[in-house]
């Protein structure tokens, strides 16, 4: 199990923990198009942390048949799941779309590349992004 704690509005950093996550999977054998998914899921996820919840943790459960993705964080949560899943859909502020981010495909892709995905959120309250890609 790894563990990180991502910096919130930290851009410099942002992206640390995926590339760590990746370098693990792949000293310990992971196929590589299975790391690829694993890492756009979490990438995806720690620029979502970044860009909108100030930061939040990051939890990689690694078994012999899946990698479990478990990110939290204590943000504003989302209000309304269905339309965050939908591509484009963004709430990134201007400056963040200035700086490259938050074009709204972060939790599209995070489900077009986990075999499994739950999103669960309460608004004031934080969100909890659960995935699973299955390895072979």
């Amino acid at each position: 199990m790894f563990r990180y704690d991502i910096d919130g509005d930290d851009f410099t950093s942002a992206g640390e923990a995926s590339t760590d996550m990746k370098q693990k999977l792949r000293r310990m054998g992971v196929d590589p198009d299975d790391i690829r998914r694993c890492a756009i899921c979490m990438y995806e996820g720690e620029i979502n942390m970044v860009i909108h919840a100030n930061g939040g943790v990051a939890e990689i459960c690694v078994s012999a048949d899946k990698v479990e993705i478990i990110l939290t964080d204590t943000g504003p949560g989302i209000e309304d799941i269905d339309l965050a899943m939908s591509e484009g859909f963004t709430t990134a502020s201007q400056s963040v779309r200035e700086l490259g981010f938050g074009a709204g495909m972060g939790l599209p892709n995070m489900k077009k590349n986990a075999d499994e995905i739950k999103v669960t959120s309460t608004p004031g309250v934080g969100t909890t992004v659960t995935m699973v890609i299955n390895i072979k």
